[in-house]
């Protein structure tokens, strides 16, 4: 995120490193990085620095009857799992969360933020667009893959092939006819849902049609990063590595591989010929819609409730514009 939360003391934060991870930070700088978790850099009197994430549960909520309770399990589970992967299976790729003292991978600051410490990766390298360079670079992050989705190591959750939010957006489509006066967004997101609200209903349906189909096949599941993208890959010098795995979910392995495939659709053939794996088209579809259908969502329940003008929320408004576009991203599934 751009902006540091406003109900979030940074004392917490800094009482939390020295009691979880014994480090007393001499400076807590924020890091205005990624779309989704709020980051700081904290650095000691003797120079050591850590990368901190401190992630919203009350943005992370699947629905109505979903807790703040139930988001940390979540990410703690993910979090644990992206442990395992670097010290059980050996994957050096993974950048897994530093541990507290007495073992725990992430902690609760308060009942809405968590925080996770990581190591601080110096001079890595990101691409912010999200894309990679070259056919090379999506080649090499495929093979990292490969290695992934065939790793034994502490099991996420299983993906429950949900959109997040489903309900609530449908209920929005239901209040297009009324006022949104929540903040400076309400207004127009109402109209531009308004204006595609039918044929987002179409797409919710189409998702569910789709999500039957693939989780009828639960030997295909595999641990899953959820956004290998290169906002998420970095480039060290000893190679790419991946970072925030909070999304880490079992899953079929074209939740890992649909955005390299919008790039370069040739990519699912080089993850066949790695792994032996037949990819799943219905799977690849699944995943880029439920991409779709979950920024639609947070974003219109964002809008649709009180909210100020900041750089996120301009952020935001850039986002819903490009994704609520369902008759240019969907033709053929709206065609019937």
């Amino acid at each position: 995120m751009f902006t540091a939360p406003d109900d979030l003391p940074v004392c917490l934060i800094g009482n939390a490193l020295a009691d979880g991870w014994s480090l007393t930070a001499t400076s807590l700088q924020y890091q205005p990085v990624g779309f989704g978790s709020h980051h700081w850099l904290a650095t000691d009197a003797r120079g050591s620095q850590l990368f901190l994430t401190v992630d919203d549960q009350a943005q992370r909520l699947h629905g109505g009857a979903d807790t703040c309770d139930a988001a940390f399990g979540r990410l703690r589970r993910a979090l644990e799992s992206a442990m395992s992967l670097h010290r059980d299976a050996g994957l050096g790729f993974v950048v897994a969360p530093v541990a507290t003292a007495s073992g725990s991978v992430v902690t609760r600051l308060t009942d809405r933020y968590s925080l996770a410490v990581h190591p601080y990766l110096d001079s890595a390298e990101s691409r912010p667009d999200g894309t990679f360079a070259s056919r090379a670079d999506r080649l090499a992050v495929v093979s990292l893959l490969a290695r992934l989705h065939a790793a034994q190591a502490t099991r996420p959750d299983q993906d429950p092939f949900a959109v997040p939010l489903a309900g609530e957006l449908e209920i929005a489509i239901a209040r297009t006819g009324e006022s949104w006066d929540g903040g400076p967004y309400g207004e127009r997101a109402r109209r531009l849902l308004a204006r595609h609200g039918r044929a987002v209903a179409q797409l919710l349906a189409a998702y569910d049609r789709l999500a039957s189909r693939v989780a009828a096949r639960p030997e295909r599941m595999v641990i899953t990063h959820g956004e290998p993208n290169g906002a998420n890959v970095l480039r060290t010098a000893g190679g790419f590595v991946f970072v925030d795995w909070e999304s880490a979910l079992e899953a079929p392995p074209e939740r890992d591989l649909w955005g390299l495939a919008e790039d370069d659709t040739s990519i699912v053939a080089d993850y066949s010929a790695l792994t032996g794996t037949a990819i799943d088209q219905d799977a690849l579809r699944l995943y880029r819609l439920g991409y779709d259908l979950a920024e639609i969502s947070g974003y219109i329940e964002w809008f649709g409730s009180s909210h100020g003008d900041t750089a996120d929320t301009a952020e935001a408004w850039r986002n819903l514009q490009y994704f609520l576009r369902p008759a240019e991203r969907w033709p053929d599934l709206l065609s019937g």
